[in-house]
């Protein structure tokens, strides 16, 4: 058997984006190309009965948002396959021939809905002016007027955009415009008779300082006019599905009494009489998937649908697994699958009432499967890894609840060492968000470190998603307090659980929240060897209005603002810096808007300034997703970089 290795990454597959025609479950495919540094991604299928897997388009590097057509004649998808490599929307009929390519957009296309009667496809272009021929390409100035102005991974956001609605015919492949809109739109659904559209929108279109919330409209395509489907002053609302008779719209949002960690409801929204019912009111649930890992490309999720006249499916996190439910419209709520498992795409009611779904475990990277809803089993119709995981040794991790402050119950998963012996390291690894979670997901990243000899400890402390409101918001205003306990007493109990842990090589590591916890960590204790801060805040005070999610981070968060610097001095890890002995490795994406590279800048020089080992290295081309969706060859180095760092530290 072999061991994993940073470079299995070009060996691992991963599905998602799971849609079904008859016995066949279609599906994206990615894996990550080394010579050419990139990821490629395929559209599959495979056979419920003979698991006979067949290739549908691969041509271009990028197949993505693969939807079915309503009368599952065809499948659609935005893909690069063509000469300027911009996302453009083709179709591929299942009784055989190649893909059709239904626009040629300058811009590419972002974001498409099919009709019901599956004659048309609408689609929304972000169109940028038009140049002047006479022109020169000199760079030009940036003029910014928003609070919003720039997207991590992206750059500055174009302000002189404008934002196209348009439809092509299947049949003659002809595309009409529908209406050019001033500001970017979500587009959600198109009505059966093609009279009205729904879309979400965010409210700072309307109010700058609103950009967190965000509502419903509803466009008249006779007349253009928009109106707002509710009219609700406090809280955000987005539409996410409409009941078949479109009598029923339902919206899912919140209103804000716990900030932006305050849990989603979903409401039923009568067309006819514009009233609204909390379906969810007093269901201590999140819906969606908020579990982090590094192996999972492509992940849209289960999307809020009608099952039936009544019923809609969704998805949920919980305790560190993503399940699936449906609701009726009278509130029932029912749990349909309760596994250990990181659901990644489901389709309800695929064959009869199976559900096929594609899916991540501990141990399985990612699978297609059908889940068989009178007996509770789940078939595996494609495991992509099935080799791979044959022929290397996975650690299987260890998930087990331990008493954190205040004797709460916070769960966590143990990694050992592929080779167990004594006296092996520990890394204490912290997740990033705050409000995410590790879970029942494959993750390489730990799978390598305990290849390479490290026992690793994954915990969810408080401030995480999974565990209820309460749990949720506890951190709010107090970052870096009781989360930090819990982190300790997580230490304390796996040392105490196992005796093989070399107890003079204990590190830390984390990214995002879990850099900013890695920088607190080493201000607050001395009694880690040596730690690795990435993509890292370091000073609440200059992140401030500098990160793409603006201002309001630093307000919802940390409960306070500029107004109160001393208290956003205090909660810097940058302001006890002076306290800092443990070695320490900062690692950080040069095009990180995210946490701004400024940040782990601050804290290298602070440490370089006091005498503290220490090492800055920073990767060009990086956002903040660096290590899920990074170039290759980067991700690969700053895998090397962490484990050099330890070993280099270790006593």
């Amino acid at each position: 058997m072999k061991k994993i290795e940073d470079r299995s990454l070009f060996e691992l597959k991963s599905v998602a984006q799971a849609v079904v025609s008859h016995d066949d479950v279609f599906f994206v495919e990615t894996q990550m190309r080394e010579k050419e540094n990139d990821y490629v991604t395929a559209i599959k299928s495979v056979n419920r009965h003979s698991k006979v897997v067949k290739n549908w388009g691969d041509n271009g590097t990028v197949n993505t948002a693969l939807q079915m057509s309503p009368q599952k004649a065809y499948i659609s998808f935005l893909t690069n396959d063509n000469a300027d490599k911009k996302m453009q929307l083709a179709i591929m009929a299942l009784d055989g021939g190649s893909a059709v390519q239904l626009t040629s957009e300058k811009d590419g296309v972002g974001q498409y809905v099919w009709s019901i009667d599956g004659k048309y496809i609408y689609f929304v272009v972000s169109q940028s002016p038009e140049k002047d021929e006479k022109e020169n390409d000199f760079p030009k100035e940036v003029v910014i007027e928003k609070i919003t102005y720039q997207l991590d991974g992206r750059g500055v956001i174009p302000t002189e955009n404008t934002y196209a609605l348009k439809k092509v015919n299947i049949e003659t492949k002809e595309v009409s415009d529908i209406h050019t809109f001033d500001y970017p739109f979500g587009l959600s659904y198109v009505s059966k008779e093609h009279d009205f559209i729904v879309f979400n929108q965010s409210d700072s279109v309307e109010d700058e300082f609103a950009f967190s919330k965000s509502t419903p409209y509803v466009f008249d395509v006779e007349t253009k006019q928009v109106k707002k489907l509710i009219d609700k002053k406090e809280g955000t609302y987005a539409f996410v599905a409409s009941s078949p008779d479109e009598k029923t719209f339902v919206l899912a949002g919140h209103d804000f009494s716990y900030g932006f960690v305050t849990q989603t409801n979903f409401y039923a929204l009568d067309v006819a009489t514009s009233t609204l019912t909390n379906l969810t009111k007093g269901i201590d649930l999140e819906p969606g998937d908020l579990l982090v890992a590094d192996t999972q490309q492509n992940v849209t999720g289960v999307d809020v649908s009608f099952v039936s006249d009544d019923t809609f499916v969704f998805s949920a996190t919980e305790h560190g697994k993503v399940q699936l439910y449906t609701m009726r419209l009278d509130g029932t709520l029912t749990n349909v699958i309760d596994e250990r498992l990181h659901i990644t795409s489901a389709v309800y009611n695929a064959f009869d009432t199976d559900v096929a779904l594609t899916y991540s475990t501990l141990t399985q990277p990612s699978v297609v499967g059908l889940w068989q809803t009178e007996t509770n089993t789940l078939d595996v119709l494609y495991n992509p890894n099935e080799a791979f995981e044959n022929e290397t040794t996975i650690v299987t991790p260890e998930m087990y609840y331990f008493k954190g402050y205040d004797n709460w119950d916070i769960q966590a998963w143990y990694l050992k060492p592929t080779d167990v012996s004594e006296n092996y390291p520990l890394v204490l690894y912290v997740h990033g968000g705050p409000q995410v979670a590790y879970g029942e997901s494959f993750f390489h990243e730990m799978q390598s470190l305990a290849a390479k000899g490290y026992a690793v400890l994954m915990v969810n402390p408080r401030g995480g998603n999974g565990y209820g409101q309460k749990f949720v918001a506890s951190i709010l205003g107090d970052y870096g307090n009781h989360d930090y306990d819990d982190l300790m007493l997580a230490v304390d109990d796996i040392l105490e659980k196992d005796k093989n842990i070399d107890t003079k090589n204990v590190f830390v590591t984390g990214g995002s929240y879990g850099g900013f916890m890695t920088n607190w960590i080493v201000t607050q204790t001395n009694r880690f060897t040596a730690a690795v801060t990435q993509r890292s805040i370091s000073n609440w005070i200059s992140f401030y209005g500098v990160s793409d999610i603006g201002f309001a981070f630093v307000e919802n968060q940390l409960q306070n603002d500029l107004s109160n610097v001393k208290r956003l001095w205090e909660m810097s890890p940058l302001a006890h810096a002076h306290q800092v002995e443990t070695p320490l490795l900062v690692l950080h994406g040069q095009s990180d808007l995210r946490c701004p590279l400024e940040q782990g800048q601050q804290m290298y020089n602070a440490l370089k300034r006091n005498g503290v080992a220490t090492k800055l290295i920073t990767f060009p081309q990086s956002s903040h997703g660096l290590s899920r969706e990074g170039l290759p060859n980067l991700r690969l180095a700053r895998l090397a970089a962490i484990t050099d760092w330890f070993t280099q530290h270790k006593i």
